[in-house]
């Protein structure tokens, strides 16, 4: 994985391995996939972070989950998943993904998740932390 500044924040750079319960008969990956693959990201990013050994940092819920499909991906695509923070409200936050193939820089897929902060043991949504 590659951390680079961008113009929004940092942008984590997620190699995606294509498996082969990924694919369908017609030799593409599932569309349901995809929002696995965001999901593979966003864990990598609270893990570069130092997120990911804390309940309280990783205490929320993808309330919205969107997918842009702009071309198939196959069982030998290489796929990097580009994952960035575009926005902070009070109680959530929202991922960017762009899904491409290394090998031709072919986007695959551009997808959006909206993140709120949980609080589990009052069961109702938190403001972020600072």
């Amino acid at each position: 994985m590659v951390t680079q500044k961008a113009a929004g924040g940092t942008t984590l750079r997620v190699p995606i391995e294509v498996r082969f319960k990924d694919v369908d008969m017609m030799g593409h990956v599932n569309n349901a996939v995809y929002l696995t693959y965001f999901e593979v990201a966003r864990t990598h990013y609270g893990k570069a972070l130092g997120a990911a050994g804390s309940p309280r940092k990783m205490s929320y819920v993808v309330a919205r989950a969107e997918c842009d499909f702009r071309s198939p991906a196959r069982m030998d695509d290489q796929l990097v998943c580009l994952i960035r923070v575009a926005s902070f409200g009070r109680t959530s936050f929202v991922f960017e993904y762009v899904l491409r193939d290394e090998r031709d820089g072919r986007v695959v897929a551009e997808g959006r998740t909206v993140q709120v902060m949980f609080d589990y043991a009052a069961g109702k949504v938190r403001p972020l932390d600072d």
